[in-house]
């Protein structure tokens, strides 16, 4: 992603990516945010390839962040805040928290520490190496605003 030069990334997989984009492109501090696919065994996934639950990747959204204005503890709250919790979730669209660095990962680990100590949260988040991040098609890049379908309004693909 070209500002990832101005910032810090991050990547996580929270449900449909729509949504979790959506939610992350609202946030001040917030410079840029992709869609695509990683943590799988194919190469260059198509979406429906992804949906099959066949590839081993998840829908994820990445994000390129100014850490002085949002720091990255405040986007593991925004994750939590909006991660699917439906039964039965799709293997495509399971939760994942992808560390690009050791603070990262370290910061994962505690905030999921912190938030599974709360009863009634047995939601199981993996917590993995980032790696290969392949671009989603076209179409599936900030959906919301070339639909003119405002996020958050009346559609919501997720419980």
């Amino acid at each position: 992603m070209e500002d990832s030069q101005h910032g810090e990334m991050a990547t996580f997989a929270a449900g449909c990516f729509w949504d979790v984009e959506a939610e992350f492109r609202r946030r001040a501090g917030v410079i840029a945010t992709r869609v695509g696919y990683t943590g799988g065994d194919v190469s260059d996934p198509t979406y429906e390839q992804v949906s099959s639950g066949d590839t081993g990747h998840v829908e994820a959204v990445q994000v390129v962040f100014d850490p002085a204005r949002i720091p990255y503890s405040d986007l593991l709250s925004l994750f939590w805040g909006i991660l699917d919790r439906s039964p039965g979730m799709d293997e495509n669209q399971r939760p994942v928290i992808f560390y690009h660095s050791p603070e990262q990962e370290a910061a994962a680990e505690d905030f999921l520490k912190r938030i599974m100590r709360t009863p009634g949260v047995p939601v199981p988040v993996e917590v993995r190496p980032a790696g290969t991040f392949w671009e989603a098609e076209e179409n599936h890049q900030h959906y919301y605003e070339k639909c003119g379908q405002g996020y958050g309004t009346s559609t919501k693909f997720w419980g």
